[in-house]
């Protein structure tokens, strides 16, 4: 009940009329509902956390950058009103099985190659106003991360400790750019005929470099998927393999550690930390 009457509140401000409202999900602070009236099938997301209260501004800064988003009726100071993409004759929510799907993949990859290049002057030109997941990379975080994985004994925090700086230095070094950040089917639509496909759900939306975003797709893509979505996508600088492949273990621990129980999808960093890290923090080092 408090869910709706919140709900509601947000449909008077936004001056929609309904006739029923469907709770889709309420986690972490945010609700999703289906509102439908006679003749249309909206959903909306309403923020209750400050912090996740970004997204709505995310959507809107999408917006003028001419970025491809699910369409969008109406904000308030927290809520987003927008489309049903459930109900749309021309797009669908996306399904495991599009992972492994070239021609959508290569769509994926304009997608992001849009949103990187037109986003490029704004990150830089604003970059204390987003999200970097970068800055999670702290001493106070890497002595969080060492025990609550167990790992203090392993000698590559001794080099990180004593090279803290450098490392630091060289990640924030890359040209920053808009991330999406979060990539996986649950978040991406597509267009019915394969013309198009683009992400939604912008909570993670944040700046970051080019790599972060083309490793984080391809980590979820069958082969030959990853394949069309590199060729589709193009030229990147390589350089930020060398940086990414000492942050991103950093980045995913730090989340997984924050969590009660380590998850599993954490699990490939924790092993990268205990056998190869050591050798691949030094590549960085001495780049």
């Amino acid at each position: 009940m408090f869910e709706k009457l919140k709900i509601k509140k947000e449909l008077q401000k936004l001056n929609t009329p309904y006739s029923t409202i469907d709770l889709i999900q309420n986690k972490d602070g945010v609700i999703v509902a289906r509102v439908q009236n006679v003749t249309t099938s909206y959903i909306i997301k309403y923020f209750q956390n400050d912090d996740y209260k970004r997204e709505i501004k995310n959507y809107q800064l999408l917006k003028a950058l001419n970025i491809p988003t699910v369409t969008v009726f109406g904000f308030t100071d927290s809520g987003i009103l927008m489309e049903d993409v459930s109900q749309s004759d021309i797009f669908r929510l996306a399904i495991k099985e599009d992972l492994d799907d070239v021609t959508i993949a290569s769509k994926i990859a304009k997608w992001y190659k849009l949103l990187h290049t037109r986003s490029k002057d704004f990150a830089e030109g604003n970059i204390t106003e987003l999200y970097d997941e970068t800055d999670f990379i702290t001493r106070d975080n890497i002595e969080f991360i060492k025990e609550k994985t167990g790992t203090q004994s392993l000698p590559v925090w001794k080099i990180i400790d004593d090279n803290f700086d450098v490392i630091v230095s060289k990640i924030r070094s890359l040209p920053r750019v808009l991330t999406y950040n979060d990539f996986y089917y649950t978040n991406l639509i597509v267009a019915k005929d394969k013309t198009s496909a683009f992400m939604f759900d912008y909570n993670l939306l944040g700046k970051g470099y080019v790599y972060s975003d083309i490793r984080n797709v391809c980590s979820s893509l069958g082969e030959n998927a990853k394949n069309a979505f590199l060729e589709a996508y193009g030229e990147f600088d390589k350089k930020e393999i060398i940086v990414d492949d000492v942050a991103s273990v950093l980045v995913t621990l730090y989340h997984a550690c924050q969590r009660k129980t380590f998850p599993c999808w954490a699990d490939s960093a924790l092993n990268t930390l205990k056998t190869d890290y050591e050798n691949t923090v030094r590549i960085l080092i001495n780049q």
